[in-house]
């Protein structure tokens, strides 16, 4: 009998065997539906292990410059993209990307995330210094929060995982980072090469399910909690939170509205909304997953989608695939339950039952017909389905475009830049993109609002949110 390799926690700069005996997560290629390693369930043992050696680390962390804390970021960049097939392989096998996504697309943002965020530390700065009561000076400083607890999905491990602790790192923390129970690998691959560019407790990992995400939060230690996933997940974050209080960062679910208008370039506008619908099999908080179109349009953009979609490759890291499977068994049986859950009046135009192969595939699938209120719509469905609805008017799209407890991202797809702006002020999201969808600049604010969370993930925003404003009063006199 073959035994599975045991991963282990990365804390205080070095790899550490589990001190509590809470069992263990097998890991699985989702391509294949074979596990291949284990993983520990962290528990209350790690955790104090974990933060304690977090808050060991902060005060010199902190009280470097912040050019220090930069250099250390470029050589961990460096030191990644020296590295990257060994983390593009790693991130395949866990998640089932395929390599020329995971390679092309993410590798490189990545990057160049660590990269800004290793400039952007070098920026922080609070309001001039300034005489606002007589004879007394102020000024404003931005310190960081101190030791952050991060838990990150499992749709983007290694690029969600760098959206977090590089601004945290940046602006002066240190963190205890939980990967997803089903995509620990690169995390701790990560960690330990860290620890060559780190001072030990500056970055751990612990692996473990939702059990070990629950501790973190409710731990004494942390000051402030930032977390990607669910709306669930997020709410049961915040209610945990503020027993401390503590800090929350959160970025939660998405279903992007995607409006279509009857003056819409189809030719440009098909062949861009299917690439943000399936990237990554549709597992991403703003896919472009829930279409809302014209009248005039309505008929010829259903058939341009189904047609283009059924014409989206579909398989392994190593296939020739535009992208793969989804993430694990429950998620496949998600996905097939909102999809044979549809309401009668709706139309499967394109897809709609899970592959029958090894794996955890789904098609791309179109469903045509689809109502505002339908859970369809109403509901993050986080795979590869295209829900399209029909509008009768812009204020009608407005409407249905806001009417979910989601707001993440949304586009707007029209020739008309009057209309285009109008749009883009009317709709409730925290990424309106026009004429094209999903699209990232590291520079720039990702983020949402009511059921989608709050705080800024990417741009100088996000270093802002890893710190803290003290007001210093001097008295002029002796």
């Amino acid at each position: 009998m073959t035994t599975s390799p045991l991963l282990r926690n990365v804390i205080g700069g070095r790899p550490l065997a589990t001190l509590d005996d809470a069992g263990t997560t097998l890991i699985v290629d989702p391509s294949t539906g074979e596990h291949y390693a284990e993983a520990p369930v962290s528990g209350p043992g790690d955790l104090d292990t974990a933060f304690a050696a977090a808050a060991g680390a902060a005060p010199a962390w902190r009280d470097l410059t912040p050019a220090q804390r930069s250099r250390a970021l470029l050589r961990i960049a460096d030191a990644i993209e020296a590295r990257a097939e060994d983390f593009i392989a790693a991130e395949c096998r866990n998640t089932g990307k395929p390599r020329q996504s995971m390679g092309h697309d993410e590798m490189p943002h990545i990057l160049d995330v660590i990269r800004f965020f290793a400039g952007a530390a070098r920026t922080l700065s609070g309001l001039s210094s300034g005489e606002y009561v007589e004879g007394h000076t102020s000024s404003v400083r931005r310190e960081p929060v101190g030791v952050v607890a991060q838990i990150v999905p499992w749709n983007y491990p290694l690029m969600m995982a760098t959206w977090k602790w590089a601004p945290a790192l940046a602006a002066g923390n240190t963190v205890v980072l939980k990967p997803a129970e089903t995509t620990p690998v690169t995390l701790l691959l990560l960690a330990e090469l860290m620890a060559d560019h780190l001072p030990a407790g500056v970055f751990n990992v612990v692996c473990g399910d939702r059990s070990t995400g629950a501790a973190m939060v409710a731990h004494p230690v942390p000051a402030m909690i930032s977390i990607t996933g669910s709306v669930a997940a997020g709410r049961s974050v915040m209610a945990a939170a503020a027993a401390g209080p503590k800090r929350v960062h959160l970025e939660l679910g998405g279903n992007a509205p995607v409006v279509v208008f009857d003056d819409a370039d189809l030719d440009a506008a098909v062949p861009r909304i299917v690439s943000a619908a399936f990237f990554n099999a549709g597992q991403s908080c703003t896919a472009a997953s829930r279409v809302l179109a014209g009248p005039g349009v309505h008929d010829r953009l259903v058939d341009a989608l189904a047609a283009a979609s059924a014409k989206t490759p579909v398989g392994a890291p190593d296939d020739s695939a535009y992208f793969g499977p989804l993430n694990n068994p429950g998620q496949l049986a998600r996905v097939g339950g909102l999809v044979d859950r549809r309401s009668p009046r709706s139309e499967i135009v394109t897809g709609g039952c899970a592959l029958d192969r090894q794996g955890f595939f789904y098609p791309p699938t179109v469903i045509a017909g689809v109502g505002p209120t339908d859970e369809l719509s109403t509901n993050e469905i986080f795979g590869p389905v295209v829900t399209v609805s029909r509008f009768s008017d812009e204020d009608e799209a407005v409407a249905w475009a806001n009417g979910t407890e989601y707001a993440l991202g949304a586009s707007v797809w029209t020739t008309d830049q009057g209309r285009a702006t109008r749009m883009a002020r009317r709709l409730d999201a925290g990424a309106v993109w026009i004429n094209c969808h999903s699209v990232l600049a590291t520079e720039m604010p990702h983020g949402g609002s009511r059921a989608s969370g709050f705080g800024t993930d990417l741009s100088t925003y996000s270093l802002e949110d890893y710190t803290r404003m003290k007001h210093v009063l001097t008295r002029l006199d002796p």
